[in-house]
């Protein structure tokens, strides 16, 4: 079947080309016009075809070049936002070394400044380590404080590191003062049972208030200095809830300081100016 289709196609083209020669110029023209005259919509059809593949492959350029630009775009929005989180890395320092240092000069206490390396999760609000230890002259029983408030104390200690007990704890107490009244309490935390989870802080409370003592919210929470371990003046809170109980009242106290996200405390060791015992 294709050997008669090609040997009709080599005598169609045959006869074509015989025609070509045996025409006379004036029959040839004629011809040749009516050849074009049929081919002219298929030779156009190609042209507007071959128009479109061209606007097809420019427009896949075009689109790829498109991807490309997204692509640049991409990583150099990755690299911004990358430099914009390290600023803020570095502004968040520098608000925490100039806090540390207007501390540093402010407070009436001399102090060890040290750093918080180490806290477990399954006991987050109990302890912390430090980075100070006996060789930084941080001793058992000395009280932590940040610029903000009140911490809690040094429980155990090595040469270069030391376990601070933390006031969010219920094995610390604390004792306490309200700001502007003569009302003193315990500062400490009850927890009834086991906790619910670690990422709840505890209700801190001032206990043995005076029943219908006339307190507000709002009030701030001090250490009184008895029982010699934490010096007197310390801020630890501020009340957010009174209640009155069959015996004595209680505040609930919001703390002062951000127990959760701690990173740089201070041990005191004594007061500014004062001799050190031999």
């Amino acid at each position: 079947m294709n050997r008669r289709a090609n040997l009709i196609a080599i005598g169609v083209f045959l006869l074509a080309l015989l025609l070509v020669f045996i025409l006379s110029p004036h029959n040839r023209q004629r011809l040749q016009s009516a050849f074009l005259g049929i081919m002219s919509p298929f030779l156009k059809k190609g042209s507007q075809v071959d128009s479109r593949w061209k606007e097809y492959r420019a427009g896949l350029k075009k689109l790829d070049e498109l991807e490309a630009e997204n692509k640049r775009l991409k990583i150099s929005n990755d690299e911004f936002r990358a430099t914009n989180l390290a600023l803020r890395g570095f502004e968040a320092e520098s608000i925490r070394m100039k806090s540390a240092l207007g501390y540093l000069g402010s407070s009436p206490f001399a102090v060890v400044p040290a750093r918080v390396i180490g806290r477990s999760p399954s006991n987050w609000w109990s302890t912390i380590v430090i980075d100070k230890g006996s060789l930084d002259h941080v001793e058992s029983g000395l009280a932590v404080v940040t610029p903000d408030g009140l911490v809690g104390k040094v429980m155990t200690l090595s040469e270069h590191s030391a376990t601070v007990l933390l006031i969010s704890d219920e094995n610390c107490k604390v004792a306490g003062s309200v700001a502007g009244s003569k009302e003193q309490g315990i500062v400490r935390v009850e927890v009834r049972g086991q906790r619910t989870s670690n990422s709840i802080q505890p209700t801190m409370t001032l206990n043995f208030l005076s029943r219908f003592a006339p307190l507000r919210a709002g009030q701030k929470i001090l250490t009184s200095g008895a029982g010699s371990v934490y010096p007197p003046g310390i801020l630890i809170g501020q009340i957010v809830e009174l209640k009155s109980r069959e015996l004595d009242g209680q505040a609930v106290i919001e703390p002062s300081v951000d127990i959760a996200g701690l990173s740089d405390v201070f041990v005191i060791t004594g007061m500014k100016g004062a001799a050190k015992s031999p």
